[in-house]
């Protein structure tokens, strides 16, 4: 239950669409920079079956890359040059945090610390006091990686109005958007939207929307993501991935913008969302008592183990050396100096050291069950007492 990753194939249908596509001469050649011009427009009404049918959103507003890791490098060299800063959650998904990206880039990163009695979810408040002249972005998750925290349409809206107040960009990764239960994720591409106070509010102005195709339909391995923005940043856009990337895989592409294929999709995106809906509840439901979730949503659950003075990287390499469970521990999700700024928001170091990521999406109901009750044996097994 390490890995963030698909538990089942993609759907026949869009297998039998890849395919055709694969087998096309014409998805050889190069594409446009930002996409195959039909996936754009397709997608872009996709999106309204997420965010609802009146969203301002255009084939112009959106590029395909390779990957959402692609497309947060590329939106993260456009915001920001060597020196700058970024405020990031912390725990934060690793692919961001400063020993990857942000640092390879230059580009400082500054943890913005949630608190675990407040389910990680991270406060506008707090993240204010961290604004600078240097600074040019927020970057938010959600559903969170990770520690599957659900930001809600409110709080989404409030990081969005705080950046526009500081005119500074708001970078919203939503690549596990289509596991929530509440729809639409926000009202941010709403014209009609009532959750930020300006009346001249238009997403445009600072918001920059992550997708990856990866999890939704289950095949990261064919490297697609998105970015939505406005125009004016994706001129920008275009020429730092033609730089990087020429363009993104051209036969999945192709496959994807197939006519009347994305509607079709949509049922097996939802049966893998009602999929990981009961993992979670089994997860919850045969969890030792002492293992306690801090949050939990899209792919993860976030646990506190019950081992007082234990590091959560201690535990799980003898988890995995003697239980054979794999998972990964907080502080692959944070900087290794967290210390005096979690004193300062009522936290303990130690405590903060004890959470584990669990990853509820490539393994079966049965398996689930089968790790829990491994869980019940750490006492036994591996010799540890319980608070």
């Amino acid at each position: 239950m390490s890995q963030g990753v698909p538990g089942t194939p993609p759907s026949k249908v869009l297998l039998d669409a890849l395919s055709h596509s694969s087998s096309s001469p014409g998805s050889s050649g190069y594409c446009h920079v930002l996409g195959e011009h039909t996936l754009r427009s397709s997608f872009a009404e996709e999106m309204k079956t997420v965010y609802g049918p009146d969203i301002d959103i255009t084939q112009d507003d959106i590029a395909i890359t390779a990957g959402c890791n692609m497309a947060f490098v590329a939106t993260v060299m456009c915001l920001a040059d060597p020196g700058d800063e970024i405020i990031l959650p912390v725990p934060w998904y690793f692919n961001h945090q400063p020993r990857m990206s942000l640092n390879l880039l230059g580009i400082k990163t500054v943890p913005l610390y949630t608190r675990a009695n407040e389910g990680f979810l991270p406060s506008t408040s707090d993240c204010e006091k961290l604004i600078n002249p240097r600074t040019k972005a927020i970057a938010l998750v959600t559903p969170n990686n990770p520690t599957g925290a659900i930001y809600s349409p409110n709080l989404v809206s409030k990081f969005a109005e705080l950046a526009q107040k500081h005119k500074i960009a708001l970078v919203l990764d939503e690549t596990y958007r289509d596991f929530v239960d509440i729809m639409p994720p926000h009202t941010l591409f709403s014209p009609f939207q009532t959750e930020v106070s300006k009346s001249s509010w238009s997403w445009r102005f600072n918001v920059i929307h992550l997708f990856s195709f990866s999890k939704s339909y289950s095949f990261p391995g064919h490297r697609l993501g998105l970015i939505a923005a406005s125009p004016d940043l994706l001129k920008h856009v275009t020429t730092t991935l033609d730089c990087l990337q020429i363009c993104a895989p051209r036969p999945p592409q192709l496959a994807l913008a197939s006519p009347g294929l994305l509607p079709i999709l949509r049922q097996s995106i939802h049966a893998s969302a009602q999929s990981l809906k009961i993992r979670h509840n089994i997860f919850r439901t045969h969890l030792p008592p002492g293992w306690t979730i801090g949050s939990q949503g899209g792919y993860f659950a976030f646990v506190r183990h019950p081992f007082v003075g234990i590091p959560a990287i201690t535990l799980c390499q003898r988890l995995a050396e003697e239980l054979g469970v794999l998972a990964l521990p907080m502080q692959f999700f944070c900087d290794d100096s967290v210390g005096s700024e979690l004193e300062s928001l009522g936290q303990s170091k130690m405590d903060w050291e004890r959470w584990i990521r669990f990853s509820v999406a490539n393994v079966s109901d049965d398996m689930v069950k089968q790790v829990c009750g491994r869980l019940h044996e750490c006492e036994q097994h591996l010799g540890l007492t319980a608070e």
